[in-house]
């Protein structure tokens, strides 16, 4: 259940007796430390209470299609760029029969329309309503489109049937969701990321660093390993706790890093998401700098180049599969390509900094991939979780061709 760890789930809540476990599931996957927040059709309001969901869960419960509170009341596009996984639980024959359809005539309809997560339905209905050929056709649909579906069970019904159509229960619901994040695609694969900015020290006291918060690389080796791999990530200073199974080595400055990356070498494909520094002070004072009371000149820095921890790597004889990061201000993807050219990668990511809502510190992200050809690949703005898993499995296609 590690996998649940840090996950955002949006949980849809139909309009079935079933609606009650959903209290009993956002309490499990909020055990599991996922954040939850919690998203119900008019029917889910006749079953239980929105209070009662908004208590457990920790967040208010979305409820309309076009929510005043909502950032331009465009509250569907907020969850579907938010979440990492998007469950329904309970799922109707109706939600299912609207979802196959391509219906958004409500807010939870609608989410799904919009995201580009995983989509999970847990049916619940009547066992005749679950066997009947239209509740099949549609389940085959919605598999043949990639949602999954877990479940329904079999057993006792509310009606007093027997037989196909029960919701599972809340431990395994939460077991299937944590399932949806391990894709087992670099099963085997040894994967060295680098995260989190370089420190380089001016003084026993200051130091030149930059903005950068790892998070992105910290998702990304998350992803890598649910995907399978064995993961060694080497991160600047940051305040991040470690992903679950994931070999960590703590660095300071540039050169610390390079001979962390190093040491840590073979390895099947490298992803460099650090953003190190590319000066540092020539001399390093050994004691404080003081301010000289006498002038009011500034302090003059000789500054020296770090060495080019990617190009370096990308140059040896046991070069692995090189993936760049190009966060940019100015002028993305002509810089971006530049990079991929000089310092021989098989794939550099494009970021653009300048964006606060996808920059520094941020939470989303918003991405494009080059490749050696300068073919783009683009990845709409979502959580850097959500980035990261399709990087991750971008990655894994091109190296699997290379």
């Amino acid at each position: 259940m590690q996998r649940l760890y840090r996950k955002r789930i949006v949980l849809g809540v139909g309009g079935g007796i079933a609606a009650y476990k959903s209290a009993e599931l956002v309490r499990r996957l909020r055990d599991h430390g996922a954040e939850v927040r919690v998203v119900m059709t008019q029917g889910g309001r006749e079953f239980i209470t929105p209070l009662t969901l908004q208590a457990l869960s920790g967040h208010p419960v979305h409820l309309d299609l076009l929510d005043p509170a909502a950032e331009a009341a465009m509250g569907h596009i907020e969850l579907a760029r938010w979440a990492d996984l998007v469950l329904i639980a309970p799922a109707t024959a109706d939600l299912m029969a609207r979802l196959a359809q391509g219906v958004a005539n409500d807010l939870l309809t609608t989410v799904v329309l919009a995201t580009n997560t995983p989509v999970a339905l847990a049916p619940a209905m009547n066992q005749a309503m679950w066997a009947d050929p239209a509740t099949q056709a549609n389940r085959e649909l919605l598999l043949k489109r990639g949602i999954r579906l877990f479940g329904p069970g079999s057993g006792s019904q509310a009606c007093g049937d027997v037989g196909m159509g029960r919701m599972l229960e809340a431990d395994e619901l939460a077991q299937a969701a944590a399932d949806c994040f391990a894709t087992g695609l670099l099963t085997g694969k040894h994967l060295l990321i680098t995260a989190g900015p370089t420190q380089e020290n001016i003084d026993p006291v200051r130091y030149i660093t930059n903005h950068s918060s790892g998070k992105m690389g910290f998702a990304l080796a998350e992803a890598a390993a649910e995907a399978g791999a064995r993961v060694t990530l080497v991160t600047g200073p940051v305040f991040l706790p470690t992903p679950d199974r994931v070999q960590r080595i703590d660095v300071v400055s540039a050169r610390d890093m390079l001979a962390a990356c190093e040491a840590a070498m073979p390895c099947d494909i490298l992803v460099a998401a650090a953003a190190v520094a590319d000066y540092r002070p020539e001399v390093v004072a050994p004691h404080k700098l003081k301010k000289d009371p006498t002038t009011g000149d500034g302090l003059l820095l000789q500054m020296v180049r770090n060495p080019d921890i990617l190009a370096t790597l990308a140059s040896r004889t046991d070069r692995p599969f090189c993936v760049g990061f190009a966060a940019e201000t100015e002028n993305l993807l002509e810089y971006a390509t530049r990079k991929l050219r000089d310092k021989n990668l098989d794939l550099i990511v494009a970021n653009d900094v300048a964006n606060p809502s996808i920059g520094f510190n941020s939470e989303d992200n918003a991405v494009s991939v080059i490749d050696r050809q300068q073919h783009e690949t683009r990845f709409g703005q979502a959580s850097k979780g959500h980035i990261a898993r399709a990087l991750v499995a971008f990655i894994a296609d091109r190296y699997k061709e290379s």
